[in-house]
C-alpha cells in the first residue's frame, strides 16, 4: 500500500465523518419542516418546552445532557466486563462522551444553517405542497437522510452527535445493530413524549405522521445503509484492512 493510500485514510474518515454530520442536520430539519411532527429524538425536549413553555435550546441541551451521561455509564460498564477495546481505552472513551458537549454547539449551528434556507411547509406552503404527495416524498427524504447521516457520522467512531451516541453505546453495550437499537430508542422516546402529552394536557404534543414514520424509516435506513456501505467507506477511511 503506497504512502499517499496511507496519509489519505485519516482525510476521508474526517471527510465521512462532517459529511455525516451535515447530512444528518439536514435530515433532522426536514423532518421538522414537513409540519407532521418532529423528529422522534427531539420530540421529549419539544413536548416539554411547549407544554411548560421552557426554552426550546435550553430543554434540548438538558436532553442532550442525560444521553452523555447514560454513555458515560454504558461505557464504563462495559470496560468493567472487558467489553472490546473499552478496558484498554476507558479514559479516552469518556473523553470523547464529553467532547459531545461543545459538538452540540456545533451540531446546532448546523440545523440553525439548514433552518433558515428550508420553508416550514405547515404554514408557508399549506394547500400546495404540505399534505400532498410532493410533501410525503420530503418527508421521506427527510427520512433517509437522518438515517444516512447518523450512519455515516456514527461509522467513523469519532464524537458522535448525543441522540445517535447514545444509540451507538446501547448497541455496543446489547451486542445488537445500531438500525434496531434506533428502533427501539425512538419507539421509547415516542412512548415517552406521548405520556407527557397526554397526562399534561390531554393529547400528545408534537407526534404526528412524520413521528411515526421516522420512527421506523430511520432504524431501517441505518440497518440498509450498513449493509450496503459499511466495509467501503471503513476501508477507505482505515478502520478496516482492505
Amino acid at each position: 500500500m503506497s504512502h499517499a493510500t496511507l496519509s489519505s485514510k485519516p482525510l476521508f474518515r474526517g471527510l465521512f465523518y462532517l459529511a455525516g454530520l451535515l447530512i444528518l442536520a439536514l435530515g433532522i430539519t426536514m423532518n421538522t419542516k414537513a409540519g407532521l411532527g418532529v423528529s422522534p429524538i427531539i420530540s421529549v425536549s419539544y413536548s416539554v418546552s411547549t407544554i411548560w413553555g421552557h426554552n426550546f435550546g435550553n430543554t434540548t441541551l438538558l436532553l442532550y445532557s442525560a444521553f452523555v451521561a447514560a454513555e458515560m455509564v454504558l461505557h464504563w460498564l462495559g470496560a468493567r466486563q472487558g467489553k472490546g477495546t473499552l478496558r484498554r481505552s476507558l479514559r479516552a472513551t469518556l473523553l470523547l462522551d464529553a467532547l459531545q458537549f461543545p459538538l452540540s454547539l456545533v451540531f446546532t449551528r448546523f440545523l440553525n444553517w439548514f433552518s433558515g434556507g428550508i420553508p416550514d411547509l405547515a404554514t408557508q406552503c399549506q394547500g400546495s405542497f404540505w399534505g400532498t404527495l410532493p410533501g410525503l416524498l420530503f418527508l421521506l427524504g427527510a427520512i433517509v437522510c437522518t438515517g444516512v447521516g447518523a450512519a455515516l457520522s456514527l461509522n467513523m467512531r469519532l464524537i458522535p452527535n448525543p441522540g445517535d451516541g447514545i444509540v451507538q453505546a446501547i448497541a455496543d453495550r446489547a451486542g445488537r445493530s445500531v438500525g434496531l437499537c434506533k428502533n427501539c430508542f425512538d419507539l421509547g422516546n415516542v412512548a415517552l413524549t406521548t405520556a407527557i402529552g397526554l397526562l399534561a394536557v390531554g393529547w400528545p404534543v408534537g407526534i404526528g405522521l412524520g413521528t411515526l414514520l421516522s420512527m421506523i424509516g430511520v432504524g431501517r435506513v441505518i440497518a440498509l445503509f450498513n449493509h450496503f456501505c459499511f466495509r467501503p467507506a471503513a476501508v477507505l477511511s482505515g478502520l478496516q484492512p482492505a
